[in-house]
């Protein structure tokens, strides 16, 4: 047995031998270099920008409420609810005054009533007026040639008097009736002015974004019924630190973005609030937004005021690689390509500021293959 075991030692170490070659033999090939293009990390003119939080508001809103004491009966509009300029938002309960209207009416119909008699009378008193007059110049006549008595004259002096008095009665109680008859129509008008307070228009097109009143609510004076802001107009209004405030100039074009829309776009500041908040030490800069479909009142937004250059890392837009919140570039480390990632910042022109994850003169590969995978194998080409 230990003969026929010495023997199978050489048979083994043959076999051995041979399967050692065939493994080697079928040995994967090195990968062929990626042909890419470099540009180094380096540092660039970049202007300073202070940024600034804010809130977006309408230009121009109004809260609607009553002038006149009464009961809702109707809310036509929901939140939401776009209206013209005229279109009637809500209707008050309107009886009494209509029934205060329907009183002055009636005080003016009377008086009007009065005025036939009052003229009667004032033509009947001027007539008796003239008569007097006539026969006072006779009496005067007759008087100078000694053909009457003095009693005769004291009369026809008298009764001329008494036709002026009760011609000039007349005639002030005519005036006065033409004072109340004013008087009367301009009640009416008031009344009807009054009456139209229970109707409540909007003053403007634009869009409900506050209902406080609903059918039955007691209307009072100035308390708020529904809140309407001009549709189209709106501004982001942010807070600036005092100390950034000689930075920012009415007029001046800055850039801005708005969250909630995806948005970034140039606009321009209109009002700079000249009190401080004596809380934040900031004052309240205004800025008008261009017209954009479905903004609203409330949404964040950001405004950066541009306040020098200064110098900062950075790459071309085109070599960063986002994956969800992740963002990388390719560095060529020899001949490979090594995922680094990064963290940036602002965008300008084509590049892209890196505040950490690389060193200046570091290449990174731009544009980026697809499909470039870390620890590939690449080559540089100019």
């Amino acid at each position: 047995m230990r003969y026929s075991f010495l023997l199978l030692l050489p048979v083994l170490a043959l076999l051995a031998g041979c399967g050692g070659n065939e493994s080697q033999t079928h040995a994967a090939a090195p990968a062929a270099a990626i042909p890419v293009s470099a540009a180094p990390a380096a540092f660039q003119s970049w202007p300073e920008l202070y940024e600034a939080a804010g809130t977006v508001c309408a230009r121009a809103f109004v809260t609607l409420s009553s002038r006149v004491m009464a009961y809702v009966r109707e809310v036509a509009p929901q939140v939401g609810d776009r209206v013209r300029a005229g279109q009637r938002l809500i209707a008050l309960d309107s009886e009494d005054l209509e029934v205060n209207v329907r009183r002055a009416e009636t005080a003016e119909a009377e008086v009007a009533g009065a005025m036939p008699e009052a003229d009667h009378g004032m033509a009947a008193a001027k007539a008796n007026l003239d008569l007097a007059q006539s026969t006072f110049r006779r009496m005067e006549e007759l008087a100078a040639q000694k053909s009457i008595s003095n009693q005769e004259f004291d009369e026809a002096s008298a009764r001329l008097k008494s036709a002026q008095a009760a011609y000039d009665m007349a005639r002030a109680k005519r005036s006065q009736l033409d004072t109340t008859l004013a008087r009367s129509r301009e009640e009416v008008k008031a009344a009807r002015i009054t009456l139209g307070y229970a109707s409540i228009a909007a003053p403007f097109d634009g869009v409900v974004t506050v209902r406080s009143a609903e059918p039955g609510t007691l209307a009072a004076p100035g308390a708020p019924l529904l809140t309407l802001e001009r549709d189209g107009g709106y501004r982001l209004e942010v807070a600036v630190e005092e100390s950034k405030l000689p930075f920012v100039k009415n007029g001046q074009s800055i850039e801005i973005a708005l969250e909630a829309l995806d948005r970034r776009m140039t606009a321009r500041v209109s009002e700079i609030v000249p009190a401080v908040d004596p809380a934040s030490r900031a004052y309240t800069v205004k800025i008008d937004l261009p017209s954009l479909p479905n903004v609203r009142s409330g949404l964040f937004g950001r405004a950066w005021f541009p306040m020098g250059d200064g110098k900062t890392l950075a790459v071309p837009q085109a070599a960063l690689v986002e994956r969800g919140q992740l963002q990388s570039v390719f560095v060529v480390e020899e001949t490979w390509a090594r995922a680094r990632l990064v963290t940036t910042g602002r965008h300008s022109a084509g590049a892209i500021e890196v505040l950490s994850g690389l060193s200046e003169g570091e290449r990174v590969i731009v544009p980026v293959p697809d499909g470039l995978a870390d620890g590939a194998r690449v080559e540089v080409r100019q």
